[in-house]
């Protein structure tokens, strides 16, 4: 099974497998539940001058990997586990069309952490620039938190579990250690919850949901909602979210969880319309049209909310948060944008150019296979730059080509996808599903 660390998320590094690969696809394999075994690596990070240091990191694969290794995944770390980047069987394309037609099951990094206790909300508001107070029981969030000079620490999806109980699940990059820091002074507890993250997506995905759930879908089921459902008699949390920018939900595996049970009734049911698994790189041509954030690769600590886009999640309007001295006195232009290339596809963390001088680089980027053009997400130096500006990159095939800054998302721009309204786009003109 070959391995490999995608560039962005970290430097550079080589992965090997000091078991060998039948030993580690018997581990990850068995009908066992596989979440209790590890996979050891040894992991040597790459210099400039050829030389390696070697360390050992034992990883966690998704208890439901199984399910992936007839397309032979390559391995990355998120959050500290184990997913799917890329397949070596298989066409890229072939399952970008069938999570945009039909439905795709994609079994993530998420990391949720869990807030509890009387003070939860208090705690959380102070943490987040967007009120936690108005997130009622069976809602989630988007909610990102800055460092008190402004700069963007994490983003994630709070859910709002009971009125004293949240899950705060964060996208890739360390936040746990510094959250746990700010509950100092409030009655809460936070912790790892020991639970995994799957997503089903595609306009077939509620579909998959009446047929698996034991008694349908739950109602209401809007979009960021949460709810409880049962799956052959397990009860089970589901929220109508996702990091596609397709309609969706997403299912939460806890350590009480007949996990591989739970796993083949969703397979099952979603076998009925063509369901399969996809890979990071396949949703992130799909996420990158959609305009959604990598943290760690598209926005950092150095970013303001406002330079990544975020303007939106910032409230002034409620009380104290860690960061708002410091977002009151920002800068609230943009510097985050897309950008799309007619005949080759930006290679990322290259430089882009206007008359050779240095202007910006590319943090993502993909082949688009809706508008049939390469597509990338930016941070330019410049926050006068913006859509329609002419910029010069090198793509992957090594040419360098002009292409075209453009607004995000890159085509519906009102969400109706995700929300499963009828939406005006390349692929589905005017109807969703």
């Amino acid at each position: 099974m070959p391995l490999e660390h995608r560039a962005g998320f970290a430097s550079a590094c080589q992965l090997k497998n000091p078991l060998g690969t039948r030993v580690l696809e018997e581990t990850l394999g068995g009908t066992g539940n596989i979440s209790s075994h590890h996979a050891e690596f040894v992991v040597t990070p790459v210099t400039s001058t050829g030389g390696a240091r070697e360390f050992r990191q034992s990883m966690v694969p998704h208890p439901l990997v199984h399910q992936e290794l007839p397309h032979e995944p390559h391995f990355g770390i998120y959050n500290g586990r184990l997913r799917s980047l890329s397949y070596a069987k298989g066409s890229a394309d072939d399952i970008y069309w069938r999570l945009r037609r039909s439905v795709m099951l994609s079994h993530t990094g998420e990391l949720p952490t869990e807030i509890r206790g009387p003070d939860a909300e208090a705690m959380l508001d102070r943490v987040f620039t967007r009120s936690v107070g108005k997130v009622r029981v069976g809602r989630c969030s988007y909610q990102i938190a800055c460092y008190p000079d402004g700069g963007v620490a994490m983003d994630g999806v709070l859910i709002r579990l009971e009125a004293d109980r949240f899950w705060y699940v964060q996208s890739d990059g360390e936040f746990y250690g510094w959250l746990r820091a700010q509950a100092t002074g409030f009655d809460v507890e936070v912790f790892h919850p020991d639970v995994w993250v799957s997503q089903v997506q595609g306009p077939r995905s509620l579909d998959v949901l009446a047929a698996v759930a034991d008694d349908g879908l739950p109602e209401p089921f809007n979009y960021f909602d949460a709810a409880r459902v049962r799956i052959g008699g397990e009860p089970i949390l589901v929220t109508r979210t996702g990091f596609t920018s397709e309609l969706g939900w997403e299912f939460y595996l806890e350590p009480h969880s007949d996990i591989q049970s739970i796993g083949k009734l969703i397979w099952d049911a979603g076998r009925m319309y063509d369901m399969d698994t996809t890979p990071a790189e396949v949703t992130n041509a799909r996420r990158i049209e959609g305009g959604l954030l990598f943290a760690g690769s598209d926005f950092d600590e150095t970013m303001t909310p406002f330079e990544v886009g975020f303007e939106g999640l910032v409230d002034f309007a409620k009380g104290d948060f860690i960061g708002r001295s410091a977002l009151e006195a920002a800068d609230r232009r943009c510097r985050t944008w897309g950008l799309t290339c007619a005949e080759g596809t930006p290679r990322h963390g290259r430089t882009l150019t206007e008359a050779s001088s240095q202007v910006g680089r590319v943090t993502s980027s993909a082949w688009s296979p809706t508008l049939q053009c390469g597509i990338a997400i930016i941070r330019l130096d410049d926050p006068e730059l913006g859509t329609g500006a002419k910029l010069d990159v090198e793509c992957t095939d090594g040419v360098v080509r002009t292409a075209t800054v453009c607004e995000l998302p890159m085509y519906d721009k009102a969400g109706d996808i995700p929300r499963g309204r009828a939406a005006d786009s390349p692929e589905f003109p005017g109807v969703i599903a």
